[in-house]
């Protein structure tokens, strides 16, 4: 098991982009979450087997259709004890 957070930027916010990383997750096998920012950013978090967070890191530099990703920062995460993949 890891663990990865991202923050993602760019237009990811009213596009269906934490809903589609959500089931993107999902189908993966991981869990985490993925909740809006103040600054306009989406914050990640993936728990998983290692080949499914690379994955995901590599579908969120381009995200659901509609969305516009300009960046993606990974950092470092603990491990957290979560139960599937939240939307908040």
């Amino acid at each position: 098991m890891a663990a990865a957070r991202f923050f993602v930027r760019g237009r990811v916010q009213g596009v269906w982009f934490r809903a589609s990383t959500r089931d993107v997750a999902t189908r993966l096998g991981l869990s985490g979450h993925a909740r809006n920012l103040a600054d306009g950013r989406v914050d990640v978090l993936a728990i998983g087997d290692d080949e499914a967070i690379e994955a995901l890191a590599a579908w969120l530099h381009h995200g659901p259709p509609g969305a516009r990703v300009e960046g993606v920062v990974r950092e470092a995460a603990a491990m957290e004890t979560v139960v599937g993949f939240e939307v908040a």
